[in-house]
């Protein structure tokens, strides 16, 4: 069955989304939604750089949300920046969702586990679905893939379980994105500026659906969660692709969301995460020769621990993070479409293999 898609969003993760569904036999692109004016009235195919390998799709970016909701998709892939303007997106995908359309994101990652969301959230988006008969599913990588479908995986090997350990462990320098990853984590600031993500509550709002879906999945009443948030200060002054770095700011970043049962940490989710690989060697690291992990060690009896890389098709590792994270949620559109209406998460959906296999 070919699935009518609308793209909406052609940032870091909707370029390669859209690369993806203009190229994916079992999706027809039939509408771009794009933010940026000089985008907009340009043929799709141009946006994602594929005119010399598949012409024109006569599809052309516009911001006019009424005609893309009279196209009538099975689908939208919703992959704006979302986190830091909720009060403007929560009203746009509820419009989507109100018109019947289902919508899979890699947005507004406080919903990869909706019943951990806050309410104000959660409920706008919960209503639109029950008037629209529509679905809603958000993931990626991370928060996402290595959080949900690593360690459950993991666990089918597993017994006597002491804890469980989620890591992404990657070198971001080659990640362009200074205005939301680079201000987040607070990479090339001093010690005096307070990175959102250090503000007391925001991994829990960011990550910490990771860590309830787990525990519920185990069967598990968490007594709490705990943060920690570090960071590492550059030595000497340089240039990467996501910013300069000037000596004394930061360049490294260590932060852990820990899921309490009994007293102690049982499910964790840890991040560390530098502009140069030889930053911070005292915090965990990949595997040698590689620039990037995500792990899941369950520690117990026996241990299992899984590994997961990711390449891009520049042969980048930050590439396969972003066009993994796009292929998470496109992989996931003919299980979501067929699913019952509502706010759902990884736990609703069977396994979501892509089908899309070389033949030739």
């Amino acid at each position: 069955m070919v699935h009518r898609v609308v793209q909406w969003g052609t940032g870091n993760v909707g370029y390669h989304s859209l690369r993806h569904v203009i190229r994916h036999p079992d999706l027809e692109l039939v509408g771009l939604h794009a933010f940026s004016r000089h985008k907009q009235g340009v043929d799709a195919a141009e946006i994602a750089g594929l005119t010399g390998e598949v012409g024109k799709t006569g599809v052309l970016a516009t911001d006019d949300i009424d005609a893309l909701l009279a196209l009538k998709p099975d689908v939208v892939v919703y992959t704006v920046k979302a986190e830091t303007r909720p009060n403007e997106v929560i009203p746009e995908l509820a419009r989507i969702l109100a018109a019947g359309i289902d919508v899979v994101s890699s947005s507004m990652i406080f919903l990869i586990y909706p019943p951990h969301a806050d309410a104000g959230m959660r409920e706008p988006l919960a209503a639109a679905c029950k008037e629209g008969g529509s679905t809603f599913y958000v993931s990626g990588i991370d928060p996402g893939f290595s959080g949900d479908v690593l360690p459950l995986a993991a666990l089918q090997m597993a017994d006597r379980i002491e804890e469980i350990r989620v890591q992404e462990l990657c070198d971001y320098s080659t990640y362009p994105d200074p205005e939301f990853t680079g201000v987040s984590f607070g990479f090339g600031r001093d010690a005096d500026y307070t990175p959102p993500l250090a503000i007391p509550g925001i991994l829990q709002v960011g990550w910490g659906g990771m860590v309830r879906m787990i525990a519920d999945a185990l069967g598990l009443e968490l007594e709490g969660m705990r943060e920690k948030f570090e960071r590492d200060y550059a030595e000497q002054s340089y240039d990467t692709a996501m910013m300069h770095v000037d000596a004394g700011t930061c360049e490294a970043v260590h932060f852990e969301i820990e899921g309490i049962v009994g007293g102690k940490p049982v499910i964790v989710t840890e991040h560390v995460n530098r502009l140069r690989r030889d930053s911070a060697p005292h915090w965990p690291q990949p595997p040698v020769g590689r620039n990037g992990v995500h792990r899941c060690i369950v520690t117990g009896n026996p241990s299992v621990q899984l590994e997961c890389f990711v390449t891009g098709e520049d042969g980048d590792h930050n590439t396969g993070g972003v066009q993994a994270t796009a292929m998470r949620i496109i992989n996931a559109i003919p299980a979501v479409c067929a699913h019952a209406p509502g706010l759902i998460s990884t736990l609703d959906l069977p396994w979501t293999p892509s089908h899309n296999v070389v033949r030739n």
